[in-house]
């Protein structure tokens, strides 16, 4: 049979990793030890392969000879072979089923949708416990025959495989803890629970930028359907309703959860979506990546009870009723402005004169005396200030720097100032 055209993954694993490019080195982690080779073998003593190989963008199309493969990638556990051209799943068996220590393979961006996987090549795969099958287009099909033949697979990457729909598998995959489906358009919560009832055991469940819109499903179902959850991403889905948010307390075991940029939360600031949040989601112990602490906890649902104490019966919701018994009815918290004064009133004395005025407090001395001017009939030059702050002990003190700010002085309501004429 024709090897397919273009570079084999033996061609570029000798290019990539000679001598000359990829000289041995000793250390932890370099793994460059190198087995026994079949006699005769060309290469058995050029090669120095770690136990990590990183052959992405190579433009490998087929695997070269396999006697090859298996004598320097007997100790390799992880490979990445993403955007490659690789298009025959053959092809990939007879790689992987040369790699006997295999534990994490990258296919993503491979245009392996244009053949069929067949269960007997899938078996190769069968120690693999990550495997990352982003923008490949595999179907669901492909997807099944990959869970019957890996029994230990633990985490799948099926990002940007344009999903509108889940297929389900004829059986159900009990190893797997997390799934990262990002990126796909599953918007229908019916294609999601089907996810659940594939992966009972799932632990991680990441579905950021798929457009969900709502969560259709009893609590009682939802505590049936992920009874393992303990993290879910919703990162940029289409939630836009409260009670969606309140489901999510029938997972039992979730304690993380990731909500940024759905519609539900655009309407309020930072401090309440995160407020809100904590207070809906009694269980959770980390929010958005930020661990939620005890007194952030308690805060939040003070805020909570505030925040909603004002609405009509009708629209508060239980959690409200909840927080009430827990902590009682709060007092509304004062509104405290905390801006400086602007202005103040003051008494104005000269001789036997007292004007009260309202005064600036951003204007300097010089800008206060022009201001006087036409109160006391003095010029500026001629005009003497005195401040009497109404609680000091020591009496006036004389405004003689023209460009000193008067909120420097400290001057509030009621205070006098006092007014004299220069003596020569």
């Amino acid at each position: 049979m024709d090897q397919p055209s273009g570079r084999s993954f033996m061609q570029v694993l000798c290019e990539k990793y000679s001598p000359e490019n990829f000289p041995y080195r000793r250390g932890p982690g370099m793994g460059v030890h190198v087995p026994a080779t079949p006699q005769g073998s060309p290469m058995k003593d050029r090669l120095n392969l770690p136990s990590v190989l990183v052959l992405n963008s190579c433009g490998i199309t087929c695997a070269g000879d396999e006697n090859e493969i298996a004598a320097f990638c007997a100790h390799v556990f992880e490979l990445d072979l993403s955007d490659n051209k690789l298009e025959d799943w053959h092809e990939v068996s007879k790689i992987v089923s040369n790699v006997p220590h295999l534990e994490f393979l990258n296919l993503s961006s491979n245009p392996l949708s244009l053949s069929v996987l067949e269960r007997r090549c899938a078996g190769s795969f069968a120690g693999v416990r990550k495997l990352v099958l982003n923008n490949s287009k595999a179907s669901w099909e492909t997807v099944h025959t990959i869970l019957q033949e890996l029994p230990d697979l633990e985490e799948l990457f099926l990002c940007l495989n344009d999903y509108e729909t889940v297929s389900c598998s004829p059986v159900c995959c009990q190893s797997l803890k997390l799934l990262h489906i990002t990126d796909n358009n599953l918007q229908d919560w019916t294609e999601i629970r089907k996810l659940g009832i594939m992966f009972p055991s799932l632990d991680t469940l990441i579905l950021a930028n798929n457009n969900l819109t709502t969560i259709e499903e009893s609590e009682d179902s939802l505590a049936r359907l992920f009874p393992n959850l303990r993290s879910i991403n919703l990162h940029k889905s289409g939630l836009h309703c409260w009670e969606d948010i309140d489901k999510l307390n029938s997972f039992p075991k979730l304690e993380e959860v990731k909500l940024l940029g759905i519609p539900l939360l655009q309407s309020y600031t930072t401090e309440e979506r995160r407020k809100l949040l904590i207070a809906r989601l009694p269980s959770i112990i980390k929010l958005n990546g930020s661990i939620v602490a005890d007194g952030e906890r308690e805060d939040s649902e003070r805020f909570f009870i505030r925040y909603y104490m004002e609405f009509p019966e009708e629209e508060v919701p239980f959690r409200y009723h909840e927080l009430v018994t827990k902590y009682g009815k709060l007092e509304p918290l004062a509104v405290v402005d905390l801006r400086p004064q602007s202005s103040v009133k003051v008494e104005v004395h000269f001789q036997d004169k007292v004007e009260e005025m309202s005064i600036r407090l951003d204007q300097t001395v010089a800008e206060l005396k022009k201001h006087l001017k036409t109160v006391v009939q003095l010029s500026t030059s001629n005009m003497l200030l005195f401040y009497l702050d109404q609680e000091a002990p020591f009496g006036p003190e004389e405004m003689k720097y023209s460009s000193r700010a008067l909120h420097s002085y400290g001057i509030r309501d009621g205070d006098k100032i006092y007014v004299e004429p220069r003596t020569k």
